[in-house]
């Protein structure tokens, strides 16, 4: 048995993506056991052994705050029953957005989230996190860390996909829709946002006359509250294509957006295995796999 194969895979929900990386890594899965108390504590209890056996966490962090003590716990729990290391991956990062206090006495959630999840894991991989002000993951976490790209995955998806154009919706977005579009083979358009608070932006798009008998595939990294993709919907249509879909790396879709952008008219959603959702069709299991090894490694063979 090869000292990869040692590893233990946790997941703390059901997740799409545990089984694949469970047999592309070679992994044990582990198995836990968790449950409400009445008052609302956790509790848990980890039913494999994983004495000086190295332990990965997979946790969807789409909405945090909810599952950041139980993460605590096991994470916490494995060391104690004598893990020889335990790492995370964490497919969506939550809290980057407060990367600097914009009113006084505000909470750099940013430094504090990652501060705690540096004091109790020894390395995160995640995918496309809103890096926003930083230029990197290191700055703020202080234990090894991956960031993966999600685009060659859509890419790859795109591919053979005929008489699309790609839409991104901001100058943010620029870059990786560009590079998408390169691999793919697909023309592509740039929007111009304006953000006037949480749930309130303005999209204008450049002329589509040249693009009328395309579909417009709208790609995005991050679907929140999707007010942004509703812009961009109703901004196509007015300029003359009727034919629209959205393709992202995250869709956390809170007040069930992705129930108002099919109604807006979208022939297709379709989004990134980060987060478990009816529209998820690219798997990024593959994508993972070997900076997960990486970190593993690392941690065999600390010197």
């Amino acid at each position: 048995m090869s000292e990869l194969s040692q590893a233990v895979l946790f997941s703390l929900t059901p997740h799409p993506l545990a089984a694949p990386l469970v047999s592309q890594l070679g992994a044990t899965p582990g198995d836990l056991s968790q449950r409400r108390f009445p008052d609302g504590e956790s509790y848990l209890r980890v039913n494999t052994d994983v004495s000086n056996r190295h332990c990965v966490v997979l946790a969807d962090l789409a909405r945090p705050d909810a599952k950041f003590l139980p993460l605590v716990f096991l994470a916490d729990t494995l060391r104690e029953l004598g893990a020889a290391s335990v790492g995370l991956i964490a497919p969506y990062l939550p809290y980057m957005r407060q990367d600097r206090r914009f009113a006084d006495g505000e909470a750099l959630t940013s430094r504090l989230f990652s501060g705690m999840v540096s004091q109790h894991l020894d390395w995160l991989v995640t995918m496309d996190p809103h890096l926003h002000r930083y230029a990197s993951l290191d700055e703020i976490y202080s234990i090894p860390s991956c960031v993966v790209q999600g685009a060659p995955a859509l890419a790859q998806w795109l591919q053979g996909q005929t008489d699309l154009l790609l839409v991104g919706p901001d100058a943010e977005s620029e870059q990786w829709v560009k590079g998408i579009a390169e691999f793919s083979g697909h023309p592509y358009i740039i929007g111009d946002k304006h953000r006037y608070g949480d749930r309130e932006v303005q999209v204008t798009l450049p002329a589509l006359s040249d693009y009328s008998h395309y579909t417009a595939m709208i790609i995005d990294d991050v679907i929140s509250s999707g007010h942004t993709i509703l812009e961009c919907i109703a901004s196509l249509k007015a300029g003359g294509i009727s034919r629209v879909r959205c393709a992202a790396i995250h869709g956390i879709f809170a007040d069930s957006s992705d129930i108002r952008l099919r109604d807006a008219g979208l022939e297709a959603l379709v989004t990134c295995n980060t987060i478990a959702h009816d529209s998820n069709g690219v798997d990024i299991a593959p994508l993972l796999v070997k900076p997960v090894t990486e970190l593993l490694e690392q941690m065999q063979d600390p010197g």
